[in-house]
């Protein structure tokens, strides 16, 4: 499956760490990250990430693109909910094109960690059936 990993700056570390905790599991699917969340989380982890663009550099609008074209299967994107961005128009967009589009989407630690225990069962391969 494919896994669009996205963290904002306040996040990164938690990030770094949950991709260190769950690296077995990530490692059996291809992972998609904005720029510094992807440098940061193959640093971590020793795991191959395709990197976009950083998230307010047009990163995340081409996360958005493969959303648009069905090509993301789950999307975790801890999010900063105590910072305003200047861009959070675009984080809006990443959440409701995953609700348009039927992505699961993780927005804080504890549903991150449901959804990649959920993936390691098999839960989500309903996916399949999108593509």
């Amino acid at each position: 499956m494919n896994i669009g990993l996205v963290a904002h700056d306040a996040k990164k570390k938690l990030m770094q760490n949950f991709c260190i905790a769950y690296r077995s599991i990530l490692a059996r699917h291809k992972l998609y990250a904005t720029g510094t969340t992807g440098r940061l989380i193959e640093e971590a982890t020793n795991l191959k990430v395709h990197k976009y663009l950083s998230g307010h550099l047009g990163g995340m609008q081409q996360l958005g693109a493969q959303i648009e074209h069905n090509e993301i299967d789950l999307v975790i994107f801890l999010r900063d909910p105590l910072t305003v961005k200047s861009h959070e128009p675009d984080v809006n967009v990443i959440i409701r094109m995953c609700d348009a589009h039927n992505i699961p989407l993780a927005t804080n630690l504890a549903s991150a960690e449901l959804l990649i225990r959920a993936l390691d069962r098999g839960d989500l391969e309903w996916r399949e059936m999108y593509k």
